[in-house]
């Protein structure tokens, strides 16, 4: 057998390992190459176990359907916790709500989720942490508007990785600047913030683009706007 298609043989098993022989035989039939599935099958490149997808391929593939949201907890000027609830989209990176309150109450903490998404925009796949707030009323709800529930396993925050990710930023780039006095401050800061994360700031991951995408302007004098009292600042041209 000529060495190009040898070549050929493994690159196409390399490069789609969920195929076996008899599809890439297929697929060199189409090509005109005539060729036995046999001889296909051993000039495949070989694997030690069977392709399975792991966590970070199953984000990577239903990253359009899957919202994620997370708890995390601010000390107010009066050394008060008040706890924000982030809730997320996968596909663009991009906030979808914030809620806040001192008293995180099952019941609350399932309308937040039809407050981010309403009725008309539920996501496919839910990924969150396994925490004790999520009672009953949480999983019903969840279960009545057709989400499929992904709880994080016990001690792994890295399987929520994106929106442990973002409350990263959201404390480096907001709330460790404010004093916070309470429940509406915090709320106030945070709708603040997220205006700023989806529309002006850019990220490496969307080839530094807005999760609300941004046009490129190229005409016209640059204007700086301050946001959150000057902690970040908005460039546009006018």
């Amino acid at each position: 057998m000529p060495l190009e298609i040898r070549r050929l043989i493994r690159a196409m098993s390399i490069a789609n390992p969920l195929w076996g022989a008899p599809r890439i035989h297929g697929e060199l039939l189409k090509l005109g190459i005539e060729i036995g599935q046999t001889s296909v099958a051993k000039y495949m490149a070989r694997r030690r176990a069977p392709p399975s997808q792991g966590w970070k391929t199953f984000l990577r593939n239903h990253a359009d359907g899957i919202t994620a949201r997370d708890l995390f907890v601010v000390p107010t000027i009066f050394f008060r916790p008040v706890y924000g609830v982030l809730i997320m989209g996968h596909g663009r990176r991009q906030i979808l709500w914030f809620g806040v309150t001192a008293h995180p109450m099952a019941e609350w903490i399932a309308n937040q989720l039809t407050e981010a998404c309403g009725w008309e925009q539920i996501p496919r796949y839910l990924i969150r942490e396994r925490d004790g707030a999520y009672g009953e009323i949480f999983l019903r709800r969840v279960r009545s508007i057709g989400i499929r529930d992904r709880p994080t396993s016990p001690r792994s925050p890295w399987q929520n990785a994106y929106a442990e990710r973002l409350i990263g930023s959201i404390r480096r780039e907001c709330i460790d600047h404010v004093v916070v006095f309470g429940e509406r401050h915090l709320r106030h800061v945070l709708l603040s913030y997220m205006s700023y994360y989806n529309g002006t700031r850019t990220h490496l991951s969307l080839n530094k683009d807005a999760p609300m995408s941004r046009a490129a302007e190229t005409a016209g004098r640059i204007l700086c706007r301050p946001i959150l009292g000057g902690l970040h600042h908005q460039y546009t041209r006018i």
